[in-house]
Formats: structure tokens, sequence, C-alpha cells
């Protein structure tokens, strides 16, 4: 066998190959550059008129919509918990400020070159034009209205104390297009991105016939002055609720329950059957994190609470993370998709006391991801990471009354979902 310094050179070449692949090839972060989020917004300067780029000056004159800004997880997509314990895990790599913090205002450094697309490779340099409290603002007023010294917006007649721009893009959904939807780079074969909600929405023609785009949902339409003292207008709330919002995945997802037979007798094999419908997204659901998913659960309950049989099935993305980034499953619903779960269980001759309950839940994160975050990069626990949608209990006695239904037959795309049994 042949040998280089007593090594056998099979592993000497494999040794070879696994460190090329891994500083060379494969990319150190989830997803891929894209020349529009590669690097930050340019530095941009304080329109004529105003005192500064800050949320806060934005807000004397436009005081609802800074109002509802500061609620949103745009204003707080940087101490955002979640994010702040990944970005650790992952070192804080600089390229995550581009979406969180877009602004080069709001990042210390300045992205000279990034050789071979290699992000651990960028050459950084100090940004002297870095203002630390700005960057708190994440996603602030700025990284979407204002370039060159001009305030953009979705009106062509506005009159302000500032110049402005008509800005067509507010109109349509491109305007989300630079932050929601990361690429693939390589040795990663996703479908769709960590974070690539635009693609899913992108892919779906009927949903442009319906008139849809991302804020039919996500801002809310409203007929309101832009401006204190303006004329009103027919706009949208700044609000961007999304998947860390329980009432907007409720609004999303329609639950129907019912069981088979619907009165059943002791003895009995009853099937109990929740049917899930993407009836309020215009997207997959879950979307955005890979970590996100739904759980719906079966649990037979005896007189004292203790469970006696339980089923819990899982909708997500099931992904192989090393040597490569492989999604191996995707059983995620499309718009106006729906999918069973069933769970059979006989009824013993005495079911005194006992109860069948049915739950579907939303994760963020899985319980081990959590305790992860939570155990070594300062996630606490107090922070929600998974919530109940939908809960419903049956008595298991002689009867249990007629079917559960979330009026399932009757969904309709649009932002409110039928209302969720229970």
């Amino acid at each position: 066998m042949r040998t280089w310094w007593g090594i056998p050179l099979v592993v000497v070449l494999l040794g070879a190959g696994v460190y090329v692949y891994y500083t060379e090839v494969k990319p150190v972060v989830i997803f891929g550059l894209r020349s529009d989020y590669a690097r930050a917004i340019p530095f941009q300067p304080v329109p004529a008129g105003l005192e500064s780029l800050r949320a806060e000056s934005c807000g004397r004159c436009h005081r609802d919509i800074y109002e509802e800004w500061k609620g949103s997880i745009h204003a707080h997509a940087y101490e955002d918990p979640f994010f702040q314990a990944y970005w650790k895990k992952d070192r804080n790599i600089w390229v995550c400020l581009n979406c969180h913090t877009p602004l080069e205002n709001q990042q210390p450094t300045v992205i000279q070159d990034i050789p071979r697309g290699r992000v651990e490779k960028a050459e950084e340099a100090p940004n002297p034009r870095y203002d630390a409290e700005y960057q708190k603002e994440a996603v602030t007023c700025a990284a979407c209205h204002v370039r060159d010294g001009v305030v953009l917006g979705p009106f062509d007649d506005s009159a302000a104390p500032h110049p402005t721009r008509f800005d067509p893009s507010f109109r349509t959904a491109q305007v989300c297009y630079r932050c929601h939807n990361v690429v693939s780079g390589p040795a990663q074969f996703y479908n769709v991105g960590p974070c690539g909600t635009y693609a899913e929405y992108e892919g779906k023609f009927f949903m442009k016939e319906k008139g849809m785009i991302c804020q039919s949902c996500h801002m809310p339409e409203v007929d309101r002055p832009a401006a204190d003292g303006g004329p009103i207008r027919h706009g949208r709330r700044h609000l961007w609720r999304g998947g860390h919002d329980p009432d907007m995945i409720r609004r999303a997802v329609a639950v129907d329950l019912h069981a088979d037979p619907p009165a059943p007798k002791p003895g009995d094999l009853v099937t109990f059957t929740v049917t899930l419908i993407n009836a309020g997204a215009g997207h997959k659901i879950p979307t955005g994190d890979p970590d996100r998913h739904f759980t719906v659960e079966f649990m037979v309950l005896d007189e004292h609470g203790q469970v006696v049989e339980e089923r819990h099935e899982t909708m997500g993305r099931w992904i192989l993370w090393q040597p490569v980034i492989l999604e191996v499953y995707d059983n995620r619903l499309l718009p106006l998709a729906s999918r069973d779960y069933t769970f059979r269980y006989r009824l013993p001759e005495a079911a005194k006391g006992m109860i069948l309950k049915a739950r579907v839940r939303y994760h963020i994160l899985t319980d081990s991801q959590h305790e992860m975050l939570e155990r070594r990069y300062g996630l606490t626990g107090s922070d929600p990471y998974r919530f109940v949608i939908y809960e419903r209990e049956f008595p298991l006695s002689d009867q249990l009354g007629p079917t559960v239904s979330a009026e399932a037959a009757d969904a309709r795309l649009g932002c409110r979902g039928p209302k969720v049994a229970g």
C-alpha cells in the first residue's frame, strides 16, 4: 500500500478532499449569496427637511405608521432573541445583518470584497458612519423608503417637507423580494431556500389572478391620512404579522375534526380525523425558516388525566445538514390544499371518564433546538417557540355527540380563513 509519511495515501487524499470541500466548496451559512443582498443597502444621507433617518423622526408626522412599526417583527429583527441565538451560533457572521439591519448606516463594517463568494473570507473595513443605536431599529423606515436623499412611497402626488418620489414597487410584492427570497448555494439542495417565502408566492399564478400580494395579508388595507393633517389615503397598516404571531397562524389554517362513527358504542373502533386546510395563506404553510413545523396530536386520557394512548404527526420540512444540505422531504400545504390526519381507537367496554384530546400546535423551533439554543446561546425559556392553534376534547362515553366541523368545505382563499372549530 502506498503511503505518505507513513499514512496510507488513500487516507491523505480523502482528508485533503474533505478539507478542500469544507474550506472552498461548502458555504459556512445555510444560504447562497445573491448580488442584491450580498452587501448592505448603500449608505443613505438624511433627506433635506428631515432631522435624521431615525424612525422616531419619521413618526412625528407619520404617527400611526410609526406606532404600528414599533410593535412589528421588522422593528425587532435585530434584537429578536431567536435571531440573536442563531447568530451567535453562527459566530455573528456579517452577512445575516444585510437583512436584519439592512442599511450600511446600521452596520459596524463595510464589505470591500467577497473572494470566491466565501462569506468567511470577506474583506471587511471599519465603517466610520456606523450608528450602533440605529442598528437596533433593524428593518427601519429608511430601509424601504429612503434612497439617495429622497423618500420613496406608493403615491405620486405626495406633498411633504422632504423630497418624495413615487415607487411602483410598493404596490407589488417586489418590495419584499430582497430579504424573503434567499437562494441556495453550492452543496445546498433546497426546493426553496430557508427564507424563500417570496419564491413560494411567485410560483403560484392563481395567486396573482386573485390579485393577492404579500401586503394583502401582512399589511392590511386602511383608509387614513398617511401623515398628520394630510388627505385620507387608501393605504396599508405597517404590521407585518407572520409566523411569530399566533393569531396570524390561526387565520391561515382551518381545522376540521370529526369521528366515524359519529355516535359510537362501547367496543366500537372509532376513526378520528383532523383535516388541516391552508385556507388563508398565499404561500406554503409553514413557511420561512426550515425549523418551523406543525404537529397534529391525538391523546386518549383516562379519568385521572393520564395518557393511555397517543399519536403525533408532523407537517414541515426534513433537511439533511451534513455533509451537504439536502431537502429530504417536504409535506407542507400549498394554498387551498388540505390533508387528513387519522387516529383509530377501540373504545373499551367501560370508558368512564375517558376523553380523546385532539390538538394542533405550531412550532418555531424543535424542542431539542430550543434546548440547545437556551443552553449555549442565550435563548431563554420564556421565549415562546410553540403555541396551540387548535384544541378539542371528545368524551369517550356512550355518545360522542355530532361531528365537529370548522366549515372547512366552505374554505375560500383570503386573509381570513374559516373559523377554527372549537
